[in-house]
């Protein structure tokens, strides 16, 4: 099973590591092909029972509760991009020299097998934060240039399904995780854009050189062009390091004036000199800030980012401005909630890291910040002290507070805290309140918590409905 395509399934015998969002689709894809299947799975929990029997039904082999060995003659594993790369189920496949490929392998693999569909090309996107923007933002860019697109990967449509499924695509946006590209060795872009790179997922790939190294995967053979952020040097680093097609293009996107072979900003104009006749001497105009929503400025960068790979494929700069408008951002993501009492605020629940929430702060000038929850390993320090000139006060709330609090002690001890001892959901009402009385008019109270919800929440989802419910609770009372 070297790199080029698989064209006959019929009795290879495939080991699908884990159920799940990735794992059913792959064994019921791979089944079909006619491959013996066989699904391990650690878990054996009514959920998985009943993912098995579904599974078992159509003749695939399910072993619950024993994810670490490798069946005898399996030929190739199938991973969910969750699963950690020292599990024994890996370093077994890999002592018996047995490749280990990811979901969004297995679809590489397989496009171009469907008679009669074309093969569309991938335009990828990664990075720590903002993936999911910056994808659906190009989306909604193809889809304003006429062409038949949708955003797959980690979000939307599975990546088996727009592979395999009947809609033809003239190209497709991709959101991909550091996890899927470790799993992903022989993808090749059309272009790719790795937005930034900070600290995350270091428990699951070992080492800060080692993510930024999954990452770095996906400008690997890309054709036109790597899109980088010039503010985050170790995004261009890793376009050097890369092995592409001759003649693919390093892009660099930018929220000051653009350089040549740059996307920017200038007086208030989101303007390409990347992918113009004369880039030395001429720019051309794409959109205005005001046409990115909302336009705080690590969303003006994802716009920047989803513009160089539209731009990268062809499409023209009115399809960049009218893409850009019809973009609506997922709920949690900068949402403006409510104004009470000449406060605005603000549910970035979706903010679980330091990166994210460092990025959220910088949109507002005058901040009530509420955050705390899970860190995840991750240190406040440097977060704290690039913010600690617009915060009005802070609330703290979760598992986790403590580590908030001590770095604001060390670079924001004239700002006023609020801990709250608690980490029922009930919390959220308290937060919102306290903010309430620490924000004066102009303020933004803005819940960007940094760090992961499950201390308390279901998931950052459950957390934002929760805040957005305790200001409707304030509005009320007002």
């Amino acid at each position: 099973m070297g790199s080029g395509q698989v064209t006959d399934w019929q009795g290879k015998h495939v080991t699908v590591a884990g159920l799940g969002v990735s794992g059913v689709p792959a064994a019921k894809v791979l089944h079909g092909l006619g491959a013996r299947v066989t699904v391990v799975n650690d878990g054996d929990d009514a959920r998985a029972r009943e993912q098995a029997a579904a599974l078992e039904a159509l003749g695939v082999t399910v072993r619950l509760g024993d994810g670490a060995t490798l069946p005898e003659g399996t030929e190739l594993v199938v991973t969910a991009p969750g699963w950690q790369p020292d599990k024994p189920l890996f370093l077994a496949a890999e002592r018996v020299g047995v490749p280990v490929w990811g979901d969004v392998e297995l679809a590489w693999r397989l496009r171009g097998t469907v008679p009669g569909k074309p093969v569309a090309p991938w335009l990828c996107v990664t990075g720590t934060n903002g993936k999911t923007t910056t994808t659906q933002m190009l989306a909604s860019i193809l889809r304003a240039a006429g062409l038949r697109t949708a955003a797959v990967g980690n979000i939307g449509v599975s990546l088996l399904d727009a592979v395999l499924g009947e809609e033809p695509y003239d190209v497709l946006a991709v959101e991909l995780s550091s996890y899927q590209l470790h799993w992903a060795p022989s993808l090749r872009a059309h272009s790719a854009a790795v937005l930034n790179l900070a600290p995350d997922h270091l428990d699951w790939h070992g080492s800060m050189e080692a993510y930024a190294r999954d990452k770095g995967r996906v400008y690997e053979g890309n054709q036109v062009a790597c899109v980088y952020n010039v503010a985050d040097k170790a995004t261009e680093d890793l376009v050097r390091e890369a092995d592409v097609e001759e003649g693919c293009r390093a892009i660099g996107f930018t929220l000051g004036t653009p350089g040549p072979s740059q996307l920017g900003v200038v007086d208030g104009i989101l303007v390409d000199r990347a992918f113009v006749e004369n880039r030395r001497e001429s720019a051309q105009e794409l959109a205005e800030v005001s046409d990115v929503n909302p336009p705080a400025p690590h969303n003006i960068a994802n716009a920047l980012a989803a513009a160089a790979l539209a731009r990268a494929f062809g499409v023209p700069p009115q399809a960049v401005r009218d893409g850009l408008r019809a973009f609506t951002p997922d709920a949690h993501r900068i949402a403006h909630v409510a104004d009470v009492d000449g406060v605005a605020y603000v549910d970035d629940s979706k903010a679980t890291n330091t990166h994210a929430a460092e990025a959220s702060l910088a949109a507002y000038g005058s901040i009530v910040w509420i955050a705390g929850g899970l860190a995840k390993g991750a240190t406040f320090d440097e977060l704290v002290a690039r913010s600690a000139g617009r915060l009005r006060g802070v609330v703290l709330i979760g598992a986790d507070r403590a580590l908030i609090r001590e770095a604001l002690a060390r670079h924001a001890p004239e700002v006023p805290v609020v801990d709250l001892d608690r980490t029922d959901t009930g919390a959220m009402l308290q937060a919102v309140q306290e903010a309430a009385r620490l924000a004066q008019p102009g303020d933004t109270v803005l819940l960007a918590p940094a760090c992961a919800s499950m201390d308390m929440f279901a998931n950052y989802n459950k957390r934002g409905d929760a805040f957005a419910e305790a200001v409707r609770e304030l509005g009320a009372g007002a």
